[in-house]
């Protein structure tokens, strides 16, 4: 009797590669980052690192700091992205798709370009500082510490909460809305009562990207924050003082801010499970005119909205063409600004910021197309491991992924700190998760019979992935993909603890500017930043003709 051999299955090499990649790039450096915060310098556990955190509010304190200003940047976000995406949901709004483009792209740069710009505006020597005390003799409200972070997080995140509640108001069916009218539920009251509660799955969605993106942000309290510490920062200092490094208790404090965002993640997700239900728009909701007094402030909500969160980047844009001189802006207009920008690695910042993005981009593309298919045509214990392994990075800080990968490849026998790619490994394991969110939605809705239907009439399995399945995935994997890419370019949180003048990106290039005083090279790299994120920007517009993201 002859034993029937087993065939060859291709999809289980794919998975067993896949799994290696994460235990390499990603288990590795995290157990990495874990012995380093347990282990003492002569190999025994200890605690000495977390008691040393708690047993001063000078450290914990950063972590409530944290705490306070993500709750209060996800409560303002989410005010002010649900109020405009209903008045552009519901209303025809002037210049509709203008306000819809600006606030996009309000989001697609990084957070401490804004800050910058805020610094700018209304710092100590501000423009917006110096007008006002010239004319009324006050200083303005202080741009530095708890209320600078708030102001700029929430301009920058708000249209995240937007984008996420148009494609719920879609969902909405209009004879919903007709039947609370008719029983006496409309404006003010409607809003709350059905419209909120019919939405509450996105906006706790939308709740969880803010706060974890508010939560995880770098730049904008390093630049700001002054005596308003927050935990990123900490983690910063304590890694690359110049006082003395000191990896395991920066490694400490990191563990401690991946247990506190996988609370709020689980949290979000029992919270989402008791509101879960799904709804279809058979009749659309049918857009009202904006009409009298109310539409003047429909109107003005939206427009003021956007002039605040678009003054910070077009103030940029209008700096890096004024001259300066030792860090001082002066009277005229030049491109001394790029030229000194040149001087400091303009060219090869932009180089490898491209590099970085196409390379990671690539590899996400394809990572995101096997670990998506893995999970809805091929179910399993290890498909699941896998899919589970490329969300974890989702709920990470960037610095916790920079100092990890620090800690696992800074010595033998794979040393990779210092290259571009180290830097493409960092980008890879953060962005992964956006593309891969993207692909699976998209996936999820293609009928299995399609991929049947093709195998029938001949096609191999491997042929019919190719041919069919992954053309129907297009949308979503390039939808995903744009995402991932503007999230690349504007990275900072872990390039700053991984780069060095080899492997300078534009946004390590800005903020390496900020940091040395010289603001006008400064603004010429945030405003190529810019650029880069608005070609981005219309290639998204193009290739996903929706409003709709599945983050």
């Amino acid at each position: 009797m002859r034993l029937k051999q087993k065939k060859f299955e291709v999809w289980s090499v794919v998975s067993m590669v896949l799994l290696a990649v994460f235990l390499v790039f990603f288990a590795y450096p995290i157990i990495t980052l874990l012995r380093q915060a347990f282990v003492s310098p002569d190999g025994c556990f200890t605690l000495e690192y977390f008691a040393r955190f708690f047993s001063k509010k000078y450290y914990y304190g950063t972590i409530l700091n944290s705490f306070k200003v993500s709750i209060c940047v996800t409560i303002v976000s989410l005010a002010i992205g649900i109020i405009f995406s209903y008045f552009y949901s519901f209303y025809k709004l002037k210049g509709a798709k203008f306000l819809f483009v600006a606030s996009l792209l309000c989001c697609m740069s990084a957070p401490f370009i804004g800050a910058y710009a805020w610094v700018l505006l209304m710092g100590r020597s501000g423009v917006i500082t110096k007008i006002i005390k010239d004319l009324f003799g006050v200083r303005t409200v202080s741009i530095y510490g708890f209320w600078g972070i708030l102001l700029v997080q929430a301009t920058k995140f708000y249209p995240l909460v937007m984008i996420y509640m148009n494609g719920m108001f879609r969902n909405i069916d209009n004879s919903l809305m007709e039947a609370s009218s008719n029983l006496g539920c409309q404006g003010v009251k409607r809003f709350f009562k059905v419209v909120l509660r019919l939405s509450m799955p996105t906006i706790l969605a939308a709740a969880l990207l803010v706060f974890m993106r508010a939560f995880a942000d770098f730049g904008t309290p390093l630049m700001i924050g002054e005596g308003f510490r927050t935990f990123t920062v900490e983690i910063y200092n304590q890694f690359l003082s110049e006082t003395g490094s000191d990896y395991s208790f920066a490694s400490a404090i990191s563990v401690i801010a991946v247990m506190l965002t996988a609370a709020i993640y689980l949290i979000q997700k029992l919270a989402t499970k008791k509101f879960s239900f799904t709804m279809n728009a058979l009749h659309p909701i049918e857009k009202k005119e904006a009409k009298g007094i109310s539409g003047f402030f429909m109107h003005l909500f939206c427009y003021l909205v956007v002039a605040v969160s678009a003054l910070p980047q077009l103030y940029i844009i209008y700096v890096s063409f004024r001259n300066s001189k030792n860090g001082v802006f002066q009277p005229g207009y030049s491109l001394s600004n790029y030229a000194e920008a040149i001087d400091k690695l303009l060219f090869r910042a932009t180089g490898n910021t491209v590099i970085v993005g196409v390379v990671a981009l690539a590899i996400i593309i394809i990572m995101a197309i096997m670990i998506s298919y893995l999970t809805v045509r091929r179910p399993n214990t290890l498909n699941h491991t896998i899919d589970t392994m490329s969300m974890i990075p989702y709920i990470l800080p960037g610095s916790v992924i920079g100092i990890a990968l620090v800690s696992a490849f800074g010595k033998k026998p794979l040393v990779l700190t210092g290259t571009l790619a180290i830097m493409i490994i960092a980008v890879v394991i953060r962005r992964l998760p956006y593309t891969t969110r993207s692909a699976t939605a998209t996936l999820i809705q293609i009928p299995m019979s399609i991929e049947e239907a093709a195998i029938s009439l001949g096609s191999s399995k491997i042929k019919t992935f190719f041919k069919i399945t992954v053309p129907m995935m297009s949308s979503g994997i390039i939808s995903g993909a744009i995402l991932s890419w503007v999230s690349i370019v504007t990275e900072v949180s872990s390039a700053v603890i991984l780069y060095n003048n080899r492997s300078i990106t534009l946004t390590v290039g800005t903020y390496s500017a900020i940091s040395r005083g010289n603001f006008g090279a400064a603004a010429a790299f945030a405003t190529v930043t810019t650029v880069l994120t608005a070609i981005s920007l219309i290639i998204y517009l193009k290739a996903n003709k929706s409003e709709n993201i599945e983050i």
